[in-house]
């Protein structure tokens, strides 16, 4: 007999409001309000940005690991990735799209360095709809979200330090609008960067021989 389709676990764990077209998505509103909540319970119990950056990195971590269960629930898969290339496809989509409405907006390699990898996402939520107390201001709003990929990876085997850069949009590089209404396009992107560790790529490699 099938299960039915209509459990909590069922249901998109994206936001409203970014082309998901859920009811069932987590509003906004709720996420701004609980995630400015979140910065500053921790800024209340730490002596620097680098620490607090450290703890959002943390509680991000956890979500990840159970974001990467509840997909693998839903898809009612027991394959699980090997490829190293393969499951940042699969963070960059599925775990973008299950979390944020939509896909990230590129994924790239490094040219400088082999182990390392970067998303790039235009309008991250965490910095674009969360205000940041102004003597925060060189805090990575975003950290929270690396800690989430960081999770994710962990989770299926894939050991990497994953930060969160926000780096300046050149002109012309993004000419597509706010998925906001309201909303002007954003001055900064944020890149995370992805660094794997040697176990893991050698392990990607040995797949190659």
């Amino acid at each position: 007999m099938s299960r039915a389709s209509t459990g909590l676990l069922d249901r998109p764990v994206g936001r409203s409001g970014r082309g998901s077209g859920s009811e069932g998505a987590v509003s906004l509103s709720a996420f701004a309000y609980l995630y400015s909540e979140l910065v500053q319970y921790h800024q209340s119990r730490v002596a620097s940005i680098s620490e607090l950056e450290r703890r959002l990195e943390s509680s991000g971590y956890g979500v990840g690991l159970k974001v990467l269960e509840l997909l693998a629930y839903r898809g009612r898969e027991t394959k699980r990735e090997t490829r190293l290339m393969n499951i940042l496809q699969f963070v960059s989509s599925s775990v973008w799209k299950s979390l944020f409405g939509k896909a990230a907006d590129s994924l790239e390699r490094s040219i400088d360095h082999a182990d390392e990898f970067m998303i790039v996402d235009y309008e991250p939520i965490t910095s674009t709809y969360v205000s940041v107390p102004s003597d925060l201001g060189q805090l990575s709003a975003d950290a929270y979200v690396s800690g989430i990929i960081a999770g994710v990876l962990e989770g299926a085997g894939f050991t990497a330090r994953v930060t969160a850069h926000s780096v300046k949009v050149e002109e012309g590089e993004y000419t597509k609008g706010s998925s906001t209404p309201g909303l002007p396009a954003r001055k900064d992107k944020a890149v995370f960067l992805v660094k794997f560790s040697r176990e893991v790529l050698a392990r990607d490699a040995a797949l190659d021989r």
